[in-house]
């Protein structure tokens, strides 16, 4: 296999914007998602062994990385979850692949969550990493879990503002929020810290990362609150896994959370924080082929 900071990142149309990603390995399909404020370099750590099993598909959200970065809306409806779940099922689709898993962590895990509501049919498992449901977090909040998640609460607030204090300096914002982390910065590869802020460099990031939080804390929750009323449920095999030493296992009881929308649910702590892929890349592999099955 071909090292991943060697492989050539890959664009492709897919409903209707230009999503960028890595590709490579053998075996059935593999969707990986990153989180905020990273890229899909996240998954560099763990790609040799998933690789070996797996034909993976490593992909920036819209908004972030090399992927398009379309203009903000009074609705947030470009950035919804529905959206870009739309997006990650195009692609695969447009790639061969109309059945695959997910690994997924953090923002990703999100649009994988709703991606397995409104398109159940393509998924058949999928593996999240350091979340639990957005709408009992958001309901769920204390002022701990504010405290350690302000920018959930910041950067929804109204444009330009969130936008032009980090476009003065994006990557003094980047290293605050990663490094604002239990261990700080010492987690992540200086090859990996070079790919995360050339990204958040890039025209339009700033507004692509707060209308994305933007449109969790409302045409989000819109979704997800209608489809709770109308008894949507994951029906595929999940596992949710979190950080021991991060704030979503501090302040929310995981499988409990999960396995209320969810009709089967396995999971536990990990020993790191929130960058699971980057901080114990072996605990993460161990649980993802114990679930995907090549263990």
């Amino acid at each position: 296999m071909t090292a991943f900071f060697d492989l050539p990142v890959r664009r492709f149309r897919a409903n209707g914007v230009e999503i960028a990603a890595r590709i490579d390995g053998s075996g059935p399909p593999l969707l990986l998602l990153h989180g905020h404020p990273q890229t899909h370099a996240i998954w560099h750590r763990v790609w040799p062994e998933l690789t070996r099993h797996r034909t993976c598909v490593a992909a920036d959200l819209r908004g972030y990385g090399d992927s398009e970065k379309p203009a903000a809306s009074a609705d947030h409806a470009a950035h919804s979850k529905r959206t870009m779940a739309a997006d990650m099922v195009a692609l695969m689709r447009g790639l061969g692949h109309d059945h695959f898993e997910i690994l997924a962590h953090d923002r990703g895990a999100r649009v994988a969550h709703r991606l397995a509501l409104d398109h159940p049919e393509a998924v058949s498992r999928m593996m999240l990493l350091d979340i639990a449901p957005t709408l009992d977090m958001y309901e769920g909040t204390t002022r701990a879990f504010a405290q350690a998640y302000f920018h959930w609460f910041w950067l929804i607030q109204p444009a330009p503002a969130p936008e032009t204090m980090i476009e003065h300096d994006p990557v003094f914002y980047l290293r605050s929020v990663m490094g604002g982390r239990p261990g700080g910065l010492a987690h992540f590869s200086a090859e990996a810290m070079a790919e995360y802020e050339r990204a958040a460099r890039q025209p339009g990031w700033a507004t692509g990362i707060c209308e994305d939080y933007r449109a969790s804390a409302t045409i989000d929750l819109d979704h997800d609150k209608a489809g709770r009323a109308a008894g949507e449920r994951l029906r595929m095999p999940v596992r949710a896994m979190w950080g021991e030493r991060g704030a979503v296992g501090r302040n929310f009881d995981v499988l409990a959370l999960w396995r209320a929308v969810a009709d089967d649910v396995t999971g536990g702590p990990l020993p790191g924080a929130h960058y699971l892929a980057e901080e114990t890349p072996d605990a993460v592999l161990a649980e993802a082929g114990n679930f995907f099955g090549w263990r």
